[in-house]
């Protein structure tokens, strides 16, 4: 099938209802046309679940891995696409794809992360696929969906970070400087686009049930304990439909970053210290 599973070209005839205000002023899910990357799994899965539960429209649900990918679509009665989100073109093709074949993309979320850990000996492979991931594949989704949103004067991107994006992330160097960049970018998107039509949530959690935190239990992340891919998933809906920037299914995440930028020495110390703890458990 070519990457593509479930086409989606007879519900293009059905009235598409875009993301939109509603009477309250926030937006709506109900009747959108969604594309959720990673979505074999963990958070990815979960949110298309989500979506589908919110009566979207139809739900693109996009992996490398393509079985789980239509795995995931055959639950929710989604499409499948088989895409590498490290690669420019998959990311075309997966828009080009998905508004020849289903309609005008509403909301699309950048999700599919990686996560190495180390410092500055992380091999050089490693941090350029981390930085094409947990980064640029935020970027080159913009690159190719903007125009097309800005033209319609309306659009929403959900890009997946980590509160390592707003805090930092002990022992992973590249993981928290890719996440930072992530959420940089979520923030630009918005400054320069938000009077324009265009929303952008960006989500930050700490740790999440899910294959990336599979037998690190120990890990600092897992300090306020861990959220199920489902509620990380709700949180989402319920930020998209405030129109609110930040994603925090870990309210204290809210606290330390405040403490981050008030109090910078204090909490530099602090992490050290947690940071002593995790290598400890090594």
């Amino acid at each position: 099938m070519n990457g593509w599973s479930l086409s989606c070209s007879a519900r293009r005839l059905r009235a598409h209802k875009p993301l939109r205000d509603n009477k309250g002023g926030d937006m709506e899910i109900s009747g959108s046309i969604i594309v959720v990357t990673g979505a074999a799994s963990g958070i990815g899965r979960a949110l298309a679940q989500a979506f589908s539960q919110a009566e979207a429209k139809h739900v693109i649900c996009a992996d490398v891995n393509f079985d789980g990918a239509t795995e995931t679509a055959t639950r929710i009665g989604g499409t499948a696409h088989k895409c590498d989100v490290s690669l420019e073109p998959d990311i075309k093709s997966l828009i080009d794809t998905v508004e020849r074949e289903c309609g005008p993309i509403d909301l699309f979320c950048s999700n599919a992360g990686i996560l190495v850990g180390g410092g500055p000996e992380v091999p050089n492979e490693d941090w350029q696929r981390m930085w094409e991931i947990n980064v640029m594949s935020h970027v080159w989704a913009a690159r190719h969906l903007l125009p097309l949103m800005l033209e319609r004067g309306t659009g929403y991107f959900l890009n997946t970070a980590s509160a390592a994006g707003l805090l930092s992330q002990i022992g992973s160097a590249p993981y928290s400087l890719t996440k930072h960049s992530a959420v940089a970018f979520a923030e630009w998107l918005v400054i320069t686009y938000g009077m324009r039509g265009i929303k952008a949530s960006v989500l930050c959690p700490q740790a999440v049930d899910t294959a990336m935190t599979a037998g690190i239990s120990d890990s600092s992340a897992h300090v306020d304990g861990v959220k199920s891919a489902e509620e990380v998933a709700q949180a989402c809906v319920d930020a998209i439909e405030k129109e609110a920037f930040l994603v925090l299914p870990h309210e204290q995440v809210e606290e330390y970053s405040i403490r981050r930028t008030t109090d910078k020495e204090r909490w530099l110390k602090g992490m050290q210290k947690l940071n002593a703890l995790f290598e400890d458990s090594l």
